[in-house]
């Protein structure tokens, strides 16, 4: 298929070349995997469709690949095949200010997109922390610090254009749709969101945008206990309070923060606030939540009004996953990466924080509390078998503490390579099944990234 591939892209859109590979077989992951046996570098969404019809007629796996920044082993090449790395395909289309909607290419990057929006007074708020490609993080139904406020990939994305399988491109909303809200027909767009490549190759992407606050202000606030951060967080959302960001970062974790960036607050678990609004509506906003903090024995707030200020508070939080493998230099950050409903935060962040220290792990603890969102940031000397194993055992503990308070083994990082087991686990086997049904209709030869989302099986054809 290589003289096709390349009659397609030209000579420098295909590369075989050791270094090249390599890299587009791994994310930011623990899990590595052989790299793809050759990398496509397409131009356009026809391109795109061309190459799928090639591998689908020679049965050859098609794995997209956006930035690699990935946490769950998303795009290794399981079976080899041919990566179709999406950076070439990186222009922002129909843009309609207006309406607040912008459709992007694969290749747009969260800041990219923000950075063109910048005079507009809009932006899109989804911010899973890494530079990710939009499609890569509705592929992976993304979301981050304003998810709280704004919704995750899956409120956020209008429409979505695929190439399925055989080289058929489809539009999930119907072709150049962008309607606020619809209701017509089967919500194909968030079948696609959060499907990891396994069903598709998302090729655009329309997305809603917000208009740019006209006030921002930050603040940190350190408390006795996890359970008096916890019910503070729950007791702001039940008044109302519109917060746009509140993430809580444990001991060890804001002690990590301190010494990688510079800071100095108390080594307490701690809050990282944000409000977005008008003047007036922050002071109502900032007056509520600080009443709230001090009735659950919470410190005064250390502002952080001005802009640069505010970054550098946010970059520490962002930079979290540095500080974690600061902690232990040569060694290997993992973040695990668990969903339970809110009030039941308190409980499993103790009952985990016990495990840790059990098992002799390193594993700060951030999380973004406002929806019930945490991670471990385990730090593994990679060449330790058996912390290894630990880490692994402790992982899994961790998601089945999750599943048994009615939560998810995944609030955003999605299933991957790690978590197959345990989404057999959480949905059960009946949905598994209707899991199934969809891809083998979708994909019967199970070509779009084999081995993610669902556990092997046989492909029908081969039945």
């Amino acid at each position: 298929a290589l003289s096709t591939f390349r009659s397609i892209c030209g000579e420098d859109g295909v590369s075989l070349a050791t270094a090249v590979r390599e890299q587009h077989g791994k994310d930011e992951s623990v899990h590595r995997c052989r790299p793809p046996d050759v990398v496509v570098f397409p131009r356009c969404v026809e391109e795109v469709s061309a190459l799928a019809k090639v591998c689908h007629d020679n049965r050859l796996p098609m794995i997209p690949f956006g930035t690699g920044t990935g946490l769950e082993g998303g795009v290794g090449a399981v079976k080899g095949g041919v990566c179709f790395s999406l950076r070439k395909m990186n222009q922002i289309l129909d843009f309609h200010q207006e309406d607040f909607d912008v459709t992007v290419e694969p290749g747009v990057t969260r800041k990219a997109l923000n950075a063109y929006l910048r005079d507009t007074g809009l932006w899109f708020p989804v911010d899973p922390g890494a530079d990710a490609s939009l499609c890569g993080m509705a592929a992976s139904s993304a979301s981050g610090t304003n998810a709280v406020r704004y919704g995750t990939m899956r409120e956020n994305v209008i429409n979505l254009e695929v190439v399925l399988a055989d080289g058929t491109i489809i539009h999930t909303a119907g072709k150049g749709r962008r309607p606020r809200k619809t209701s017509a027909g089967y919500n194909l767009t968030n079948l696609f969101v959060g499907s990891e490549g396994t069903l598709g190759i998302i090729t655009k992407a329309t997305l809603r945008l917000y208009g740019i606050p006209e006030a921002t202000v930050s603040a940190v606030c350190s408390f006795p206990s996890v359970q008096a951060a916890v019910n503070s967080t729950v007791q702001i959302l039940q008044a109302g309070v519109a917060i746009a960001r509140i993430e809580f970062l444990d001991d060890v974790m804001i002690n990590a923060c301190n010494m990688f960036s510079s800071l100095s607050y108390p080594v307490t678990p701690t809050l990282f606030l944000e409000f977005h609004g008008s003047e007036q509506s922050l002071a109502e906003q900032v007056n509520t939540t600080e009443e709230i903090t001090q009735a659950n024995g919470g410190s005064d707030f250390q502002w952080a009004r001005d802009a640069e200020t505010r970054k550098r508070l946010w970059k520490a939080r962002h930079d979290a996953w540095y500080a974690a493998q600061a902690l232990r230099p040569g060694c290997k950050a993992y973040s695990t990466d668990v969903c339970v409903p809110i009030s039941q935060l308190p409980q499993i962040i103790v009952e985990t924080k016990t495990d840790l220290i059990e098992n002799k792990l390193t594993g700060p603890i951030a999380g973004h509390v406002g929806d019930g969102n945490f991670h471990c940031l385990m730090v593994v000397d990679p060449n330790d078998p058996e912390e290894l194993r630990r880490v692994h055992l402790f992982s899994e503990r961790l998601a089945r503490r999750a599943l048994a308070m009615n939560g998810t083994c995944t609030g955003e990082h999605g299933v991957g390579l790690g978590k197959r087991a345990l989404l057999y686990e959480e949905m059960g086997s009946m949905t598994m099944q209707v899991m199934q049904g969809i891809k083998d209709t979708l994909d019967p030869n199970n070509l779009m990234n084999p081995g993610k989302v669902l556990l092997p099986r046989e492909p029908q054809s081969e039945k």
